[in-house]
Parts: structure tokens; sequence; C-alpha cells
């Protein structure tokens, strides 16, 4: 396939080099001094850009008919909007908080072990994720999505960053040296405690699951999620 890189930072590059190493080639780094982009050189766009640049990265795609894959998180209020405009477009669109496979299992192993605790009402639910001193954002949104899927399967109503209510999910931020991502679930009681964990050991897994939804979304229209690609649905 070619490849279009929105934004050449690290992970950026990181693609570029799996992308090669997988027999792909990477026809455009369009970052935010880029001119004009020739829409037409590439088959596919991955966006891991910044939370400014990515609605109009996205739909710049789909007005030109090219799939895209956004990894890019802080722009999500405009995600239903980016979902119509590719359903009238006909375009192709997967946006995932994290690519990682491993992440993307632990997201169902989430939603699952959250249904099973959902009428324990001995139990209390807390989470923590941990990033390299260089994430803009937190939470994460990894973390994002692992207390929406607590939220839909519990009577949880929200999260925090600062606990203020029984019916919210407290989140712990730190933001520690170079730790690609670490996210950690507890369920704590007065008589025991269960936790799970998913810790990347660098930031290839995240690019890698990338790499894979381009190849998957190549010749099929609609919105997906990276549950589609795995067939985890």
């Amino acid at each position: 396939m070619n490849i279009a890189l929105f934004g050449y930072g690290k992970m950026g590059k990181m693609l570029e080099e799996l992308g090669n190493a997988r027999g792909h080639q990477i026809v455009a780094k369009i970052d935010v001094n880029s001119g004009v982009v020739d829409y037409s050189t590439f088959d596919v766009a991955i966006d891991f850009s910044t939370p400014d640049a990515a609605f109009n990265n996205i739909t710049g795609c789909f007005e030109h008919g090219v799939p895209v894959i956004s990894g890019t998180t802080g722009w999500l209020d405009r995600y239903e909007e980016a979902v119509v405009l590719c359903n009238k477009k006909n375009g192709a669109f997967i946006y995932a908080s994290n690519f990682s496979l491993g992440v993307n299992i632990f997201f169902e192993l989430n939603k699952q072990l959250a249904k099973m605790m959902a009428h324990l009402k001995e139990y209390r639910v807390s989470m923590e994720e941990i990033h390299h001193t260089q994430k803009l954002d937190a939470p994460s949104g990894t973390a994002i999505t692992l207390a929406e899927g607590i939220i839909e399967n519990t009577g949880y109503t929200d999260w925090s960053l600062e606990q203020t209510g029984n019916q919210q999910i407290p989140i712990v931020s730190k933001r520690i040296g170079t730790v690609p991502g670490t996210h950690s679930i507890s369920y704590e009681s007065a008589v025991d405690n269960i936790h799970i964990k998913h810790t990347a050991n660098n930031r290839e897994g995240f690019a890698l699951g990338a790499l894979i939804a381009a190849e998957w979304i190549q010749n099929k229209k609609g919105v997906f999620t990276m549950q589609d690609v795995l067939n985890l649905n």
C-alpha cells in the first residue's frame, strides 16, 4: 500500500519503519508545516497528529475518498461530526484510543469483568494510568475507553480525576520518565482485591496495530473499530 502519515513525530517514525518492513511505501509525511496535500498519491492515511489538526486531516481524507486510521486523542468532541461526514461521503474510518492488539483484548476483558462485578456492591472500582512525561492529555484516551467500558456495564455514571461521588470512577494519572503506557483496574473490598493490568513494553505495538488496521480497511466502506479488525464483536 501507499501510506500517508499525518503527523511525523515518534509514532510517525515508528510507523514508517514498520510499514517499510511490512512491504508498504510511505509516500507522504504531512506535518504542521506541510503544504498542499496530494491525496491521489496514497491508498490510506494514518493520523497520529495533534488534537487541533486531527479533524481537518480526517475529513480531508473523506472528501478525497481516502480511508483513514486515526489514533489522535483530544479531538473527540467532533467525533460524531466526523462519522456523519464519513457516511455521507461513503468513506472508511477507524478511530481507536489505542491500536495495540493487547490493549484491545484488554478492553474486552475489562468489559467482561465489569459485567461480573456489576451487582457486587461490596467492591469499589478505581483506575490508574502511567505514561511518559511528554504525554499531553490526562487521563489517557485508553483510560477513558476503559472507564466507558465499565460505565456501560455497571451502575457507575462517570469518571473523574478527583473522586467526587460514589457513582464516579476515580482515575489516577501519573507521568513518569519514558513509560510507554500502563493501565490498571482494581476492584477492592474489605476482604479482597481484584486487579487487571496491561503494560506496554514499548511503542511498537501501537504502530503495528495501526498498520494492521490500515491493511484491513482496504476496499471497505463505513466506520469501524479495532473490535472489527480483530473480530472481537
